[in-house]
């Protein structure tokens, strides 16, 4: 359950610190906006080419004059290491579109810096121990049978992925994290947050930001969207205290947890900590970016790792024999992710060519040299998990679909940062070993039940403040005789 960093596309506006150095080579786009129509019409794709005829660091343009805006980008997975790990401290979370997530979805893990982030993941931490998260596995089976079940008695031999799995992860987090039947949220997030999420993106690259306030039709849809959320949000907070009774006992002890067990029960806790605690106004903070940035991205890598098994059959069944041959018909558990060493791989080359987080953004403190160049004080830079994944001196045929690349052997010869899905260093995502139990035992259950057989041959993406599907993934589902009963 990834708490990914958002895409940061460039910021047509003012920016603080020095103009960086002219030597850095980039593309010299258009006269007077630069790369920045190309980088709005396609930035993954601008960000490839750039790498491609530029090389690991680059300097892109992009605005008119006087509201110009200039940042690097580094694609060497030795660069990627000094701007997450090595050198982290001076790269913070200040680019602009930090501020309008900021601004929709509160300063909760994602966006937090500082005191304030180490007091949230001091107090959220307590969550994503292994013991704990291996304690959310049937949960995560629960809810993937009832959609394997749901699709069987639907009627429907086709079904398109994203959506799919977009419920399936919400469902998943909120009954893991809240302790709630997702089912009365499932409407006003599938209808809010797209709203909340293209407002961010288009404030966060606009000139000239026309204020919050004023009642145009953007701004009052995206305040009423902002609004429902929150309103949402409180309700599952006070449900869920209201419920500490028999219904929610029971819940939990149909999961295997404990009464309580969940990230309310914890900022509960949290509330008498001698060095403060979190606000009602916080809690809410942390209720929904969990809900939103917890299974969006996890969706994103259930969906893509579905779809490309589906257009590799000879992939698909090596997956399902491991799974036969493991699980032999049983319901998976925590104990078998180290025993589906194949699906994992799969898992993991999905994520290598759709990366839930394709760009993260930074703004250096000092200024800073990577790949050998200077990057200036002030300077807002970017590293591209898109790119770089992509990378022909890193990944032999690297738009090739090819599970084995993830072999331990192959793994171990590969720098740490020529895949980071997750991030890296001290900011890297405190869900990850959620994220991997939730997407392995998941697709586990789903690929024991049905085959699958890819309708839309290719699926077009776009970078909001994650990876987006603009397009169908749909796939005929063939049901295995016998399977899951």
């Amino acid at each position: 359950m990834p708490l990914t960093d958002p895409q940061p596309y460039p910021h047509p506006g003012p920016r603080p610190g020095p103009a960086p150095e002219s030597g850095i080579p980039g593309p010299a786009g258009l006269p007077v906006l630069g790369s920045m129509l190309d980088l709005r019409r396609d930035s993954l794709t601008t960000f490839v080419n750039a790498r491609r005829t530029h090389g690991d660091v680059v300097r892109l343009v992009a605005g008119p004059p006087g509201l110009r805006s200039v940042f690097h980008a580094v694609f060497a997975p030795e660069g990627v290491q000094q701007i997450l790990a090595s050198q982290a401290a001076n790269f913070r979370k200040d680019h602009p579109l930090y501020e309008e997530v900021r601004q929709a979805f509160g300063n909760g893990l994602l966006t937090s810096q500082d005191s304030d982030y180490l007091r949230q993941r001091r107090l959220v931490q307590p969550l994503f121990t292994k013991r704990r998260v291996d304690s959310y596995a049937a949960a995560v089976t629960t809810e993937a049978g009832t959609l394997a079940e749901r699709w069987r008695t639907a009627g429907g031999h086709t079904v398109d992925l994203v959506p799919e799995m977009n419920r399936l992860a919400l469902r998943t987090v909120a009954r893991i994290l809240f302790g709630l039947d997702a089912a009365a949220a499932e409407d006003a997030f599938h209808r809010c947050a797209p709203v909340i999420n293209a407002y961010v993106v288009r404030r966060a690259y606009v000139p000239v930001k026309v204020p919050r306030e004023w009642p145009t039709p953007a701004n009052l849809r995206a305040r009423a969207a902002t609004d429902e959320l929150n309103a949402l949000c409180d309700r599952i907070i006070a449900d869920r205290r209201a419920a500490r009774g028999a219904a929610g006992k029971a819940r939990d002890a149909a999961d295997g947890r404990d009464p309580g067990d969940d990230l309310l029960s914890l900022l509960a806790v949290a509330g008498n900590d001698e060095d403060g605690s979190l606000d009602a106004t916080e809690v809410r903070e942390q209720v929904l970016i969990f809900l939103l940035a917890g299974h969006e991205t996890t969706a994103t890598s259930l969906a893509f790792t579905l779809h490309l098994l589906a257009r590799h059959p000879e992939e698909q069944h090596r997956v399902r024999e491991e799974i036969d041959r493991v699980l032999g018909g049983r319901t998976p558990t925590a104990a078998d992710l180290d025993r589906l060493p194949y699906l994992t791989q799969a898992l993991k080359e999905s994520m290598r060519l759709y990366p839930a987080a394709p760009v993260i953004s930074r703004r250096a403190v000092a200024a800073t040299e990577i790949g050998g160049y200077r990057i200036p004080a002030g300077a807002d830079v970017v590293v591209a998990p898109w790119v770089t994944h992509r990378s022909a001196e890193l990944w032999e045929d690297p738009e090739r679909f090819d599970p084995r690349r993830f072999a331990p052997e192959r793994e171990a010869g590969r720098h740490r940062y020529a895949w980071f899905p997750f991030g890296g260093g001290p900011r890297a995502c405190i869900g990850q070993h959620f994220s991997m139990l939730e997407s392995v035992l998941a697709l586990a259950v789903l690929l024991r039940t049905y085959e699958f057989e890819a309708v839309d041959q290719e699926v077009p993406v776009a970078a909001g403040i994650t990876l987006q599907a603009t397009g169908p993934a749909r796939v005929r589902l063939r049901p295995r005789d016998g399977a899951g009963e």
